[in-house]
């Protein structure tokens, strides 16, 4: 099991960096919005605590949802295991109940307080672009971890469903939070089938009522069947402001500042601040 962790975490680990690069580059030819902070007071942050996370989830983790994945496939654990069909409709229904499952945690991150604590860091960007895709808190990603363990678990999600799920779900985390001007055509199409970078920078704006819409990060269907779509910011994407009212300083986006701001200021859901 240890070597198939192995290549799945380096095939990860390998499309996330080419794909970062690759949107890095797109978003710098075809920028949506105009900086309001400079790359090198945001990257060293945001990259910087997407490192602090792999290191705490290697450290804190003895196996990831992968590793759940197989453990329950060899003992027939969770409900997928226990009915008889085609191996390819189990891939795509767990495909479905995971991305419904963060949709859910996304939503319960923003309504319970302590929860919005370790989440708001991640809206605390005052800029979007493809790195904001991997700026969380290592409490929350170690939290992530557990529930979607949980999930995997409970479903017995079949071991290659968990891995094009994470590689789906990095890869759609960092092109709907990059910086790219999409023609309006275009993201009118996408946002049918995938939550776009137009569609969730809604959810960042300092408005209330934004920055509780638009949960989803892969699927954009979870939104519209639940009623939290809002298809553009009411300043539209040009004018509005990103970010959140609380941390606005420019030492705000320093990696110390980044893992300490759990700690600071009310702890309020995203309903009752900004």
């Amino acid at each position: 099991m240890s070597s198939v962790l192995a290549e799945a975490a380096h095939l990860r680990i390998g499309l996330s960096l080419g794909l970062l690069a690759l949107l890095a580059g797109a978003e710098t030819a075809w920028p949506r919005r105009v900086r309001t902070q400079p790359r090198l007071r945001r990257w060293p942050g945001n990259l910087g605590i997407a490192l602090v996370d792999a290191l705490a989830v290697r450290l804190v983790f003895p196996v990831v949802a992968l590793g759940v994945a197989l453990w329950a496939a060899q003992r027939g654990w969770g409900l997928l295991n226990l009915v008889a069909l085609p191996g390819w409709m189990k891939i795509i229904l767990a495909l479905l109940a995971l991305d419904l499952a963060i949709y859910a945690q996304h939503v319960v991150f923003h309504k319970i307080p302590l929860l919005w604590r370790l989440h708001r860091m991640h809206h605390a960007d005052l800029d979007l672009d493809v790195t904001s895709g991997a700026r969380a808190h290592p409490f929350e990603i170690m939290l992530s971890m557990l529930i979607k363990m949980a999930v995997v678990l409970a479903l017995g999600v079949p071991p290659l469903a968990v891995l094009l799920f994470e590689i789906i779900l990095n890869a759609t985390a960092l092109f709907n939070h990059s910086n790219l001007a999409l023609p309006v055509r275009l993201d009118r199409l996408l946002r049918l089938l995938v939550v776009t970078p137009d569609m969730h920078r809604v959810h960042h704006s300092v408005l209330r009522a934004e920055t509780n819409s638009n949960y989803g990060f892969n699927l954009p269907w979870w939104d519209r069947l639940f009623g939290t779509y809002r298809a553009q910011p009411k300043l539209g994407h040009m004018a509005m402001d990103i970010g959140l009212e609380l941390f606005r300083a420019p030492g705000d986006s320093r990696l110390t500042a980044l893992l300490m701001q759990p700690f600071h200021a009310p702890a309020a859901s995203s309903a009752d601040t900004e």
